[in-house]
């Protein structure tokens, strides 16, 4: 089941976002970032509650029919569209549909928010990730973006950039 995340699933979005890129449990899924950048942190609890109570920002949540959250994605309301970040699913229930699942849930939040687009940024290394989100209709733009070092998500342990991908959304059908 797919809903919006409350402040009370702030400390589980953490440790899922931290368990799908950082760290030796992130490499049980293929969305690992831990051969990219160092460390077990990806984000923290005050990062996630920033990002949650910004204005046009939302978390979906996939929860199993226990109430456990195995997947989220950020949604940010922006000039250019929707933007897509903090994406992840729990590494030992990736492929098994839920990230597709969200991404579906996202577009269908885009569209009901009247965004023209919905757009990311993708490590450019990562061929694999970006390969998949094109199958969903994402394209590159063309667009390079600089990846800092914030002191928070670990110690890159090689030069990295984001690329940006979009997709053009169709109108809410009626």
């Amino acid at each position: 089941m797919i809903s919006h995340a409350t402040l009370q699933d702030v400390p589980r979005i953490v440790e899922l976002l931290n368990s799908a890129y950082r760290g030796e449990r992130s490499a049980k899924g293929w969305t690992t970032e831990a051969h990219l950048i160092a460390g077990d942190v990806r984000t923290d609890v005050a990062n996630v509650k920033e990002v949650m109570q910004r204005p046009g920002s939302i978390f979906l949540v996939y929860k199993d029919d226990a109430g456990l959250i195995l997947g989220c994605v950020n949604l940010q309301q922006h000039e250019r569209g929707i933007y897509l970040g903090m994406f992840s699913v729990e590494p030992e229930q990736q492929g098994g549909g839920i990230g597709k699942k969200l991404l579906m849930a996202s577009e269908d939040h885009a569209r009901k928010v009247g965004s023209p687009s919905i757009y990311m940024y993708v490590i450019s290394v990562r061929d694999e990730l970006i390969h998949w989100y094109k199958r969903y209709g994402y394209r590159e733009t063309g667009e390079r973006v600089p990846f800092p070092e914030d002191g928070l998500s670990g110690r890159h342990l090689r030069p990295l950039e984001f690329m940006i991908l979009e997709k053009t959304l169709d109108a809410v059908q009626s």
